[in-house]
């Protein structure tokens, strides 16, 4: 039996848990929720309104814990089934996502948010089964095979960069792309279909983790996640330089969705990688994904700038972006984090077949989505999907593997960086303010031949006035999701 003070108590912490989440602290608010939790573990709505928070902090895995929780506490809270129907559906878990909604309209028939959001969810699920029925994927062609490249006119009326007929990029042609993006003007079909046909063909060569050597004269520099920021993107050109045979750049994987410019991103990072392919890399990250790009904006923004085609096709080249890479054999970097398992060496994940879409588990999926925890030991993701990681993972695989530290981005950093686990781990994340909101600084790391980490912070600059999100998924906007 909870006294009548922590009950009270519990209260007024539920309430200055509310002000913080009105003024978009989300990690502060859910400490306040977790207090008020703690002292009084009874209130449904208590698990409902950090659940909310945790969506917001993309803790998709906690939110639904939190959902069910309340449940458990009380079946008819409607509101947790909201919560974990827009958890599930921003994993990609649309039956799930489906099943939710479906209650929640059964109970308020009269309620409009309701059946629109269970339309909306019965939309992609019968969309994705037909997609399902038309398409099987060992057997299906390449787009670009029903793209006819040879027809295709260019019009004298686009005034913007052009290729030639081998769509061989040059220093040139890229400074007047980002000149032309800046104008927020879009490069022709023609030209952008030529330049993926060229990356497709060189990342079907690369091994799934990449070896980088940095010359003794360079610098080199590590970027986290840009998320459709081009302006950002730009503003890190102008501090640290273009990407050059003496400025060689590593992206660490989420170069698109959420922002409304990853357009502009992609194709401009892929310029810089067929203009400079030994000292320009990319890797994957969890967003360069189906689901993630259905759900998040790149397929929308790439059939409202393009058509649906081409986002098809980037479909096929973010399979192949490459899962790693190794720094002068001393640093790991990928996107997410560490495995689920022991015993995983570098050169499993060389020889990995890399091709597909990223499963819900495995080796994959770990490094696509795994994120460091301060304790030792491993733990359930807070996303979902992947799994924490404790210092004591992390010492091992570098021991195993004869490394340094490992460098990971995926986390939305308050400086941009965050350095864990004994300077063995460390996280770097380069889109600052993230999605307008969050008030983040951007960071990026630049190395040398010793592999000393430097740390370099920036703060947003101004972009156009097309909000983020702007094309991703009409639920996903009506739920709320930044």
């Amino acid at each position: 039996m909870v006294s009548l003070t922590l009950v009270e108590e519990a209260e007024q912490d539920k309430i200055t848990a509310n002000q913080f989440f009105k003024d978009k602290k989300y990690l502060v608010s859910i400490e306040w929720y977790t207090k008020a939790i703690e002292k009084n573990p009874s209130v449904p709505a208590y698990y409902g309104n950090r659940s909310f928070a945790y969506l917001k902090t993309e803790c998709f895995g906690y939110a639904i814990a939190d959902a069910d929780k309340a449940l458990e506490l009380d079946r008819t809270y409607l509101k947790a089934y909201y919560r974990r129907a827009e958890a599930n559906m921003a994993l990609g878990r649309y039956k799930k996502s489906f099943a939710d909604y479906d209650t929640v309209r059964r109970a308020r028939p009269k309620d409009k948010d309701a059946q629109v959001k269970f339309k909306e969810c019965d939309k992609i699920v019968k969309r994705l089964a037909f997609e399902r029925a038309i398409n099987v994927d060992s057997l299906k062609k390449s787009v670009i095979e029903s793209v006819d490249m040879e027809n295709m006119v260019v019009e004298d009326s686009y005034t913007g960069p052009k290729l030639g007929d081998d769509f061989k990029v040059s220093l040139q042609f890229m400074e007047e792309l980002i000149a032309w993006y800046r104008n927020q003007k879009v490069l022709h079909r023609k030209y952008a279909y030529g330049m993926l046909m060229n990356i497709k063909k060189y990342f079907e060569t690369q091994p799934s983790l990449v070896r980088v050597t940095i010359p003794s004269s360079n610098k080199f520099t590590v970027c986290g996640d840009i998320h459709g920021q081009f302006y950002d993107l730009l503003n890190i050109f102008e501090i640290n330089g273009l990407p050059s045979e003496t400025n060689p750049y590593l992206f660490n994987g989420d170069f698109v969705d959420r922002g409304s410019f990853s357009v502009e991103v992609i194709f401009t990072l892929f310029g810089f990688k067929l203009l400079y392919p030994d000292h320009m890399f990319m890797a994957r990250g969890n967003h360069e994904s189906i689901n993630m790009n259905q759900m998040y904006g790149f397929d929308g923004e790439v059939k409202e700038k393009y058509s649906k085609n081409m986002s098809d096709f980037f479909t096929e080249i973010f399979n192949w972006l490459p899962l790693c890479h190794v720094i002068n054999n001393g640093v790991f970097v990928t996107h997410g984090g560490l495995f689920q398992e022991d015993g995983i060496t570098i050169e499993d994940i060389e020889n990995f077949d890399r091709n597909r879409q990223p499963p819900e588990s495995g080796v994959m999926c770990d490094l696509l989505w795994s994120d460091p925890q301060s304790f030792t030991g491993r733990s359930a993701s807070k996303r979902g999907v992947g799994v924490q990681f404790g210092p004591d993972v992390t010492n091992a695989f570098l021991e195993r593997n004869r490394l340094k530290y490992v460098i990971r981005s995926h986390e939305v950093k308050d400086e941009g960086y965050e350095v864990s686990h004994d300077g063995k781990c460390i996280t770097v994340f380069s889109a600052p303010n993230y999605c307008d909101q969050m008030g983040n600084k951007g960071a990026f790391i630049t190395l040398k031949e010793d592999l000393v980490p430097k740390f370099t912070t920036f703060d947003a600059v101004p972009h156009p006035d097309v909000k983020p999100m702007a094309y991703a998924n009409n639920l996903l906007k009506m739920s709320g999701f930044m």
